[in-house]
């Protein structure tokens, strides 16, 4: 260290606000017999540490290496300080700034505050809202930056004499814990009827909640980030009530376990899931269900994996555990399509007629933030959907002058905002169709704006012009002057890996999802691209089939098995379609397959997406979806059940591109249907069209020389494509996966950021 200075400036950046790392820097210079101070600022952490030079040198080595669990130091500057050191080190006040600082998750409770809320000697017995530097709500309740109490919805609650004393004393765990609060100054919770009216007559809202549910009962839970519609998860009953009021006839339900053991009577569960689900983060994880199962046969129809987690709040851990239930429906507090539920007041109006209580609590939530949700493919968690927990932790970004905000795509929207060299993509939102949840969008990108500081000058959006996302970003572009970038669907989710992984282009990237609109007009969605930066080719796709009624195809796969049976067999696909599916199909198959014969409102699409609901449609598993993606998840549920491997081999032709014959893999399962059970059938297509993309990557490999390979599209979370293709293709190449953002749509904001970072630089 040279001139041996007197003391250091230090400058820490990262998550080091929210996480106890104050308290932990006055106790490590407690313990090397530093003076001087700590304050958190827009910036980060700043240090003023003054003593011997070896005693600097052991302190900066311990702020690196013993940082608090939840704090994560991204850098460390120092400079010299000159001057006379001061007699003591001290804790100050913060000082606002420029806003750089990172925005710390939510954070599942943690075991100290546990062992309070169970204890009967403990002034916070019971207590539904206890946390400490270690846990406890962060994002859901921050309105600004630097993080102080009087900058969240804390504010309101003055501290009581106790909690004041554990707040100033840089000895406790609560020191600076700005949500900190007891039964004497805290929020409080309460109940409500089914019309909205408050039963003041009792005296313990909880057990009353409790009672409740064990009868059979719908709970409307305000929970950290927004409503859970919460039931017995083994009372059928119940839960069918559940469906039918909350219009969700089979999509599956979501369910909370009071504790591991619980976890593992319920599904099969290796040591990094159990990890998973008790980490800080508890996201719902995807596990394969155990069979026979104590839930209602309501909780997922027709499939073999459960989503489950583990109490994240003070609140559940007291139903669960006082209830001794073995587990609770935690489904999103909304009507089917609509935001999440924030407020009471939004509450009481839009879940009336679903819930028969309402339990309540005045903790404001300064922006609405859903459960994440996980599933482990190829050995490692990935994300299926990207929200509490993780949100606002962001994800590198190529440093561009400008900042950018991307609006994301129309379905599982977010939205990405630029600063520097960071990206900044919002909790899942949603899908963009209704007035409520653009509300929700607008309102949660103002709120990132503010606590980031950020306004954008570069706006970004899908080519689509029928989103609702790139409607709002025209009429931005429009209103404002600001320049506009419009990005292709799936090439912007080849770029989000590129900026997860820190990859620069040339790439190969195979993209798999439902669809997008092509640079041809025609709709996209079995992909393979050469990625340059700022400019792409296509180099193959599947077979590409007319989708009968667009959208409507969707919604109905039994179009999109005609659709391929009419690639087959032209005018004689209805003699076959009549032999495979029920006789009220054939009037509107009748009126299906005249549009596809006259090419009316039936555009061409080489989507997976579509490709495995026509599979689905074949095999007799779903000829009518309920929700997006239901048909290839009962159709992965029952390739699961299967007992025999089958491989056929689909054959590559070459013209304007590699195109992968796909409708040869439909004419081997029509051959093959009454030879092998459907469950052979259904593992067969997910086997033999991972042998299929892995021979059109081959194939572009040796065309392009790249061994360098992003693999990313919805059709990634079915584990058994995704598990088997990489397993073939690391074999022999590079291969990027996503790990950091859902493989699905929830990445694409993220990736049109990307893009855009890569086209500002071709500009400059």
């Amino acid at each position: 260290m040279a001139g041996n200075p007197e003391g250091l400036g230090i400058t820490v950046k990262g998550v080091v606000q929210g996480v106890g790392f104050r308290p932990f820097v006055y106790r490590l210079a407690k313990r090397f017999g530093l003076t001087g101070s700590v304050r958190n600022t827009g910036e980060g952490v700043l240090i003023e540490a003054f003593g011997d030079e070896k005693a600097l040198l052991a302190f900066l080595k311990a702020l690196k290496e013993e940082a608090p669990p939840l704090a994560r130091i991204e850098s460390l500057k120092t400079t010299p300080l000159e001057g006379k050191a001061p007699s003591e080190f001290l804790v100050l006040e913060s000082q606002g700034g420029t806003k750089k600082t990172k925005i710390p998750p939510d954070v599942a409770t943690c075991e100290a505050c546990l062992a309070e809320l169970f204890d009967a000697d403990d002034r916070r017995f019971r207590y539904p809202f206890i946390n400490c530097t270690d846990c406890g709500p962060r994002f859901s309740v921050i309105l600004d930056l630097p993080y102080d109490r009087g900058k969240t919805t804390m504010k309101v609650f003055l501290l009581c004499p106790e909690c004041q004393s554990e707040y100033q004393n840089p000895e406790d765990r609560r020191f600076h814990a700005e949500p900190n609060a007891c039964p004497a100054c805290g929020p409080k919770i309460w109940l409500c009827d089914a019309k909205g009216n408050a039963l003041r007559d009792v005296e313990d809202p909880l057990a009353f909640a409790i009672e409740a549910l064990r009868e059979g009962k719908i709970l409307a839970l305000r929970g950290l980030g927004g409503f859970h519609l919460a039931c017995d998860a083994t009372n059928q009953e119940a839960c069918h009530i559940l469906r039918k009021r909350k219009k969700r006839p089979r999509k599956p339900f979501a369910i909370m376990v009071k504790d591991l053991a619980a976890a593992e009577l319920l599904a099969e569960l290796g040591p990094e899931e159990k990890r998973l689900l008790c980490s800080p983060k508890r996201p719902i994880l995807l596990a394969r269900a155990k069979s026979p199962s104590p839930l209602a046969a309501e909780i997922a129809p027709g499939l073999d994996i459960l989503g489950l987690m583990l109490p994240y709040t003070p609140l559940h851990h007291l139903l669960l555990r006082e209830g001794d239930f073995l587990a609770l429906v935690m489904t999103s507090g909304n009507l089917s399509g609509e935001p999440l539920c924030v407020s009471n007041e939004e509450a009481l109006t839009r879940l009336k007629g679903i819930a028969d209580f309402f339990l309540l609590h005045n903790r404001e939530i300064a922006i609405g933030i859903d459960d994440s949700v996980m599933r482990f493919i190829a050995g490692k968690p990935r994300l299926i959907r990207r929200a509490r927990g993780f949100v606002p932790e962001p994800l590198p970004y190529p440093f561009t002058e400008k900042r950018v905000f991307a609006f994301g795509p129309h379905l599982k929207n977010t939205f990405t905002l630029t600063r520097e060299d960071e990206a900044f993509i919002s909790q899942h939102l949603g899908d963009l169709e209704d007035l409520e949840t653009v509300r929700f969008f607008k309102k949660v990108r103002a709120h990132f704006e503010n606590i980031l500081h950020v306004r954008p000058q570069v706006l970004v959006c899908d080519l689509h012009p029928g989103y609702l996302s790139t409607e709002l970003a025209e009429e931005e572009a429009k209103k404002t002057g600001l320049p506009l970038v419009k990005v292709q669907h799936h090439v912007a989710h080849a770029a989000a890996v590129a900026g997860e992984f820190g990859i620069r282009p040339p790439f190969l990237a195979l993209i798999l999802d439902g669809v997008g609109l092509g640079d041809d007009h025609t709709l996209w969605g079995g992909e393979l691209f050469y990625v340059e930066a700022g400019s792409y080719q296509r180099l193959g796709h599947i077979f590409p089939v007319g989708q009968p009624g667009g959208d409507a195809a969707a919604r109905e796969p039994w179009r999109m098995l005609l659709a391929y049976l009419y690639a087959l067999y032209g005018d004689k696909a209805l003699e076959t379609f009549r032999k495979l599916l029920p006789d009220t199909f054939w009037a509107k198959g009748e009126i299906v397959f005249k549009m596809l014969a006259r090419g009316v409102n039936a555009p061409l699409t080489t989507s997976t997406g579509r490709l495995f609901d026509a599979c689905a449609a074949l095999l007799g598993v779903c000829y009518e979806q309920s929700f997006e993606g239901e048909a290839p998840m009962l159709l992965e549920a029952m390739a699961a059940r299967a007992q025999e491997r089958l491989i056929f081999e689909i054959p590559l032709t070459v013209k304007e591109h590699l195109v992968l014959d796909t409708r040869r893999l439909f004419r081997l399962l029509l051959e093959h249907l009454e030879k092998y059970d459907q469950e052979t059938l259904a593992l067969g297509f997910h086997l033999s069209l991972a042998r299929g993309f892995a021979l059109l990557i081959r194939s572009a490999v040796q065309q392009t020389g790249l061994k360098r390979i992003v693999l990313s599209g919805g059709c990634f979370q079915n584990k058994i494509l995704a598990d088997e293709l990489l397993r073939e293709l690391l074999k022999d190449y590079e291969v990027y996966f996503p790990e950091k953002l859902p493989p699905n749509d929830g990445a694409v904001s993220y990736g049109q950021a990307i893009w855009a970072s890569w086209k500002l630089k071709l500009k400059g």
